[in-house]
């Protein structure tokens, strides 16, 4: 009796479309302990906005420190960790509570934060002082600080937790640290301005993007040895693996393009025209499908991996920069950093009055200048708190 009264409650709702859908699946799927919130840090407002991604509404502000950027989940516990480039100091935020519930301090001027896959530790790159502190996260505390080449930009581990990835700036070099021994093992001299850092899953290589040169280093991590630099479009600000590590792709700011590198040969497949000034980029787990935000177009472009093609082009808010997908794949989330607001975009099958398979599901207010989203689900221990 009580299934049949359930389902008769829900048809209406399910017809109407909207929330109650996907939060009904959830909790049928995971269960009412089930939670999945998007962090975004606000680097004007000195804040981080969660949005519940079963109501895709905003649940809590969170004072943080000085002009936030980048965010972190950790994969093994319920917490969160932003990096507060103004007072170069990091936010630790209980996912459960949703609370700041530590502050660890840095050194100068950090962007971004990786953590191990163990969930133990955290690395920051603090572009200031030219060195990494290494956090242990049990104890919420520095436990080391490695000197690296000038202004650190990124620290990147690998799947495997042996080696963490360092992209010297300043110095056109990459410092790769091994975590065993918490001690740099290698200095490599790669290519002007390097940036990002991707990892194939296996561990074995990286691939770090340098903006001036319009060129992506690929190393060796097994032997510390710069394997190639590989040509690709101007202004390479990004790159994002397909899950399966057989391609990486490079969003091309000052080329309005993104390249296609085959990873284990280490070649350029191709690059073509994506929209104005792509900066981000996400592919879905199943490898199909590529979501690229175009900066100066205002738009995602979602790129078919199978086909080849670009198959969809969606407006969005000012400037969309970075992007995160929920855990079901169904929703992409878009930053818009201008507008300082979240467009969530719906994937789903194409309808007889809904032909399309994309389409806006709302647009979020969240702060000023927002920087970086992480999204983060779990089984909570306990009740959610949303006062």
């Amino acid at each position: 009796m009580k299934k049949v009264l359930l389902v008769a409650v829900l048809l209406p709702l399910l017809a109407a479309g909207g929330w109650w859908y996907f939060h009904e699946r959830s909790l049928t799927t995971f269960g009412p302990l089930y939670r999945e919130y998007a962090y975004i840090t606000n680097g004007k407002s000195n804040t981080v906005t969660v949005i519940d991604l079963h109501t895709f509404q905003p649940v809590r502000t969170l004072q943080v420190g000085t002009e936030p950027t980048g965010v972190a989940a950790n994969p093994k516990r319920n917490e969160i960790y932003v990096v507060n480039a103004g007072s170069s100091n990091i936010s630790v935020i209980d996912a459960e509570q949703n609370k700041v519930v530590a502050t660890i301090g840095v050194h100068g001027r950090p962007y971004f934060v990786d953590v191990s896959p163990d969930g133990r530790r955290a690395y920051v790159a603090n572009s200031g002082s030219a060195n990494v502190s290494v956090l242990d996260l049990d104890r919420r505390a520095v436990t080391a600080t490695l000197r690296v080449g000038a202004s650190p930009g990124l620290a990147r581990v690998s799947p495997d937790g042996s080696t963490v990835v360092i992209t010297n700036r300043a110095d056109s070099t990459v410092s790769l640290i091994d975590t065993a021994r918490l001690a740099v093992r290698s200095t490599i001299s790669v290519c002007m301005n390097p940036e990002d850092v991707a990892i194939l899953p296996d561990s074995t290589k990286a691939f770090v993007s340098c903006s001036t040169p319009g060129q992506v280093a690929s190393i060796d991590l097994k032997r510390d040895k710069l394997l190639t630099l590989l040509d690709v479009g101007r202004s390479p600000v990004s790159l994002v693996l397909k899950p399966d590590g057989g391609e990486l792709m490079t969003c091309n700011f000052g080329a309005d393009s993104i390249s296609i590198i085959e990873t284990t040969p280490n070649e350029v497949l191709s690059s073509l025209l994506i929209g104005a000034q792509p900066v981000r980029a996400v592919v879905s787990l199943d490898n199909s499908r590529l979501y690229v935000s175009n900066f100066g177009a205002n738009n995602v472009a979602v790129y078919d991996i199978d086909l080849g093609r670009v198959i969809a082009v969606l407006p969005v808010g000012t400037h969309p920069d970075a992007l995160a997908l929920s855990q079901s794949q169904d929703y992409l989330l878009v930053l818009n950093s201008g507008s300082g607001d979240i467009a969530v975009i719906q994937k789903r099958k194409p309808k007889k009055l809904e032909p399309s398979e994309y389409s806006l599901r709302t647009i979020i207010p969240v702060g000023m200048q927002p920087n970086q989203i992480v999204v983060k689900s779990f089984l909570a221990t306990k009740p959610a708190d949303h006062r």
